[in-house]
This record gives structure tokens, sequence and C-alpha cells, in this order.
């Protein structure tokens, strides 16, 4: 009996959500081919067929959250019995979580049914506290024999809300009712993962930035050269080409921190960030370091047409050793970036300006960047960081180099 699971794709991965099964039980399926569609942390995938033979038994539903790793459906022959114990196992874990979400639910009604029995207050102050969202066991009431009146709850709904905001406060307070939602967006998968990783990465790194400023005049000159004779080359695929060269001679910034032990891996695979509706994406370009500067930029524009059509497959979107986020185009002149877990370093790049600086002794406006490079400082130390961003900046003052 071969079992069916949700591959873990990547490190940080802990569940995938069924979106749809492709064969019903009792049909027959061959080895490597599509079973179910999954939606990942990062994208929508497809989990293919283990092996030959027939679906004996589907154990999860399309719509349900399922951990990586864990069977979800079973692979055998026609007359092959099916394991009772993994069903009944399933079954028994269904019903805990169905019978714990109960008893809180019912711890929940209980408390809220003695909170009110306890306290005097009105109907109308207990409406208001509870749209305020105020604990109205901390009001003190006004009333007679201390009960808890309509004004009290207003006044301690503006006590809470100038505290924050005093405009928010009186916009609030003149209508008696909440500020009215103009629209709520639940948080999807994709955004729940980046707000996790990025909370993780803020706990867990020592975090540290150093920021210089690059002349790109030559680059942008030499960009043009190579324009007329080549399609388009991007800015970006020089940066991703100069920061996967400066990891081959600092490849302490290609590694990650495992309990007590730093690992350097062997690849440099650069993670790129695209923005795209449905959240961050960070794409990889695999061997980076081997590859041209043509050949980075054609990728890029593929990954990013795939980003924005949702199309990215799982090998495109794993396997990153280090970030690289450009917001120049968006008009940011200087950004801190957050790590990307669990890699060393993230490069952050910003718009291109054109600045005074100082060249033998004499000023003059040059097109410059900021580049600023977010560290581990548990992996490395701060002389290291900087000589890693000096020879980013010299392969970018010099692109012919690369």
């Amino acid at each position: 009996m071969h079992k069916i699971i949700i591959p873990r794709f990547d490190p940080a991965m802990k569940t995938g959500k069924i979106i749809k099964w492709l064969k019903s039980e009792g049909e027959t399926v061959n080895k490597g081919e599509p079973l179910l569609i999954v939606e990942g942390e990062k994208t929508v995938f497809e989990v293919e067929a283990p092996a030959n033979g027939i679906l004996r038994k589907i154990l999860y539903q399309a719509g349900s959250e399922v951990e990586v790793l864990k069977p979800i459906a079973l692979i055998g022959e026609v007359n092959e019995p099916i394991p009772q114990e993994l069903i009944e196992e399933i079954e028994k874990k269904v019903k805990s979580e169905i019978k714990a979400e109960t008893i809180e639910k019912s711890k929940i009604e209980k408390t809220f049914i003695k909170t009110a029995e306890r306290v005097k207050a009105s109907p109308l102050a207990k409406k208001l506290a509870e749209e305020y969202g105020i604990n109205i066991e901390e009001i003190k009431g006004t009333g007679p024999g201390g009960r808890i009146t309509k004004e009290d709850v207003l006044n301690a709904v503006k006590k809470a809300s100038l505290e924050l905001k005093p405009t928010l406060a009186e916009a609030s307070i003149s209508g008696l009712k909440p500020i009215p939602i103009a629209k709520t967006i639940p948080l999807s998968r994709t955004r729940k993962t980046i707000a996790e990783r990025l909370v993780y990465s803020l706990h867990k790194a020592a975090s540290t930035t150093i920021i210089t400023s690059v002349n790109l005049e030559n680059l942008l000159k030499y960009r043009e050269e190579i324009k007329s004779s080549l399609s388009e080359v991007s800015l970006t695929a020089f940066i991703v080409k100069a920061t996967a060269k400066a990891l081959e001679t600092h490849p302490i910034f290609n590694s990650t921190l495992n309990e007590e032990e730093i690992k350097i891996f062997e690849d440099i695979n650069i993670a790129l960030a695209i923005h795209t509706e449905e959240g961050l994406v960070t794409p990889v370009i695999k061997n980076a370091n081997k590859k041209s500067i043509i050949e980075i930029s054609n990728e890029i524009k593929d990954l990013t047409n795939k980003a924005f059509q949702r199309k990215l497959s799982i090998d495109e979107l794993t396997g990153g050793t280090f970030t690289i986020t450009n917001l120049g185009a968006y008009d940011v002149e200087l950004f801190i970036p957050i790590i990307n877990p669990p890699q060393t370093g993230i490069l952050g790049v910003g718009k291109i300006e054109k600045k005074p600086i100082v060249v033998n002794d004499q000023i003059l406006i040059k097109p410059t960047a900021a580049l600023t490079l977010v560290f581990d400082h548990r992996v490395v130390d701060g002389v290291p960081a900087a000589k890693f961003l000096q020879e980013i900046k010299h392969f970018l003052e010099n692109p012919k180099e690369l």
C-alpha cells in the first residue's frame, strides 16, 4: 500500500490545503499522474501518484488543511486491505479537534454569561461595550448602586481611543457607533506566510544593516552598448550577477544557521523579491554565478511573467540561498529589508538618482543608488559584511568584469 502525502518544498512549510481531487476512490492511477491540487504557502501545485495502482482511500477531502508529510490517501491493489489503524488514527484526531473546539466555544460562552450576570450594567451599555470591544468589567459605573450606564461605556471608549489617536476617537464618539469598515480583506495563505516568516526573522535573526552608495555611470553606459546588438537587459540582472560573483569569494553569506552549525550552500541561488496582487513571492535564479547577464535578464522576465500569472512552479520558488529586493522602480531611495529565513543575508536596492560625488578631488554629478545589506550577525561580523558589500559595489561600477 502506497501513501500519498503533501510534500514539503520549503523548510518553513507546515501545511497544505487540498483544493481539488482529480481522481476518485476506486479509479486506476499511473505513477506520475496528477492526483490532486494543493495550495501551499507560496503557490498552487499538483501532487502526483507515487506508484501505479488503484486509489483505494481518500483520507482528507477537498478543503482540508493537512500537515505536510502526513498521509492523505492510499494507493494499492484491488483487494489489498486498507490499514484500519491509519483511518482510526485520523478519525480520532478529527474528533479530538472538534471536541477541543466545542469545549473552547463553551468556555467562551460561559465566561460571557458569568460576566454579564456579575456586572451591573444597562442593556444598552452592554451592547455598546460589545460593539467597541471594551471589557465592561474594567469600567467603573456611575449609576445607582454602581450600575454601568451608556455614558460610562462611551467615556471608556473615548479614553481608550484618545490614547491611540484623538481624531479617531472624536470621529467615532460623535456618531455613537463604531467607525464604518469600507472593506474586509481575508488574510490569504500567501500573506499569512509572509507575516509568519517576517516575524520569525525579526525574532530569531540578529539582523544588522550596513549601507553604501554605488556609482552606476559605467553600468548604464555598458547597458546601452550591449542593448544595440541584443535585447534590453534589466538593471536587476547586473545586480544579481554582481551579487552572485561576490558570493563566490564570500561564501559565508551563502549559508544558513542550523542550531549550532553554519551550513554553507554549494550552489549560489539568488531569490528575487517580486510583488504581485497575491503578495510577495521570491522566485529563484539557480546557479546565478554560472549564468551570463543576458541569461539572467531573460530568466527574470520569464519568472516575473509567471509570478503575475500565478504559474510559478515549486522548483522555481524554492532553493534560494540569498535574496535581492529592488524597490528603485517605485521611487524608493533607501530601505531596510528583512532577511528571508533561513538565509543569512538580503540586499536591498534603491532608485537611481543623480547626486554630487567626489571623483579625483572633483565634485561631479553621477547616477548613484543606495545598496543596503542586512545580514545575520550570529553568522558573520561587520567587517566581512563590509568587504562583501564593497565587492558587489566594485562589480557594479566595473560591469565589464562580469
